[in-house]
């Protein structure tokens, strides 16, 4: 199965004074093309650390990034920009939709900004995701008349809109109720099957970890395991208190996320 994310004995350090803060230490991780993982952690663990080096908004203290075969440590700054407009889409947990564009325009901006499709071809892809996310009755409207699971909507279909090879989502149900945060994982999921879209999430919510074809644990900076869909079938006969979040469907075989120690 091809790697589209590998990372080999990652670090990264911030300086804060005279503190140096180890964010990630010696994280190793493969995932592979069309995957659905979430990486779990508490708050302060390095979960959000690890997503801003695979989607390249920051760059290792020392060992090896590669995304879709780039070595990010080769690449200068316009390069970095290219990967990420043209490989990576971005979901936030505070939606980041521009307020005084439309829901249309919103989604068509990542187009805008490739400069490639003519006027007929964006239209044709931004109506076809919106309605393929529920929301093309609303293409009209701005953000702030949108409900909060309406947004979340928005932003995944500007996600997807340029179809990168990866999606990170930031806690992306944090600012949502759970029936909605249900509904909008049950999307993502969808997405993930008909686009093969790596999608790959950072949360410490359960309920968004039953969704998940591999959960990889991360805490104090460092990987501390993780556990395919199988496996967390046998553990949920185990420990029949935990309930899955969302309803029952059929999933796809998992592809295991490589650990390397």
């Amino acid at each position: 199965m091809e790697n589209v994310v590998s990372l080999v004995k990652v670090s990264k350090n911030y300086v804060l004074g005279k503190t140096i803060v180890h964010a990630l230490q010696h994280v190793s991780l493969q995932i592979a093309r069309g995957d659905f993982i979430t990486i779990a952690g508490p708050s302060g663990s390095g979960k959000t650390t690890l997503l801003n080096l695979i989607g390249c908004v920051d760059v290792a203290t020392s060992g090896q990034v590669v995304i879709n075969g780039n070595d990010t440590h080769d690449l200068k700054e316009r390069q970095l920009t290219e990967l990420r407009l043209n490989t990576i889409g971005f979901i936030f947990q505070s939606f980041n939709l521009v307020s005084v564009l439309s829901v249309y325009q919103n989604v068509e901006f990542p187009l805008l900004l490739q400069g490639r499709l003519s006027v007929e071809e964006r239209k044709s892809r931004v109506m076809d995701l919106l309605k393929k996310v529920g929301i093309d009755n609303h293409s009209k409207h701005r953000p702030n008349e949108l409900s909060g699971g309406q947004r979340q909507r928005v932003a995944i279909a500007r996600a997807l809109v340029t179809r990168p090879k990866i999606v990170l989502a930031d806690e992306p149900t944090a600012n949502l109720d759970s029936k909605t945060g249900e509904t909008i994982i049950d999307l993502m999921k969808e997405m993930n099957e008909l686009e093969k879209t790596t999608f790959i999430f950072s949360t410490h919510d359960a309920r968004v970890m039953a969704h998940a074809k591999t959960i990889v644990n991360i805490a104090d900076g460092r990987i501390v395991g993780s556990m395919s869909s199988p496996a967390r079938k046998i553990a949920a006969k185990k420990s029949p208190a935990k309930k899955s979040f969302g309803k029952s469907e059929k999933k796809s075989p998992s592809r295991p996320v490589k650990i390397s120690k």
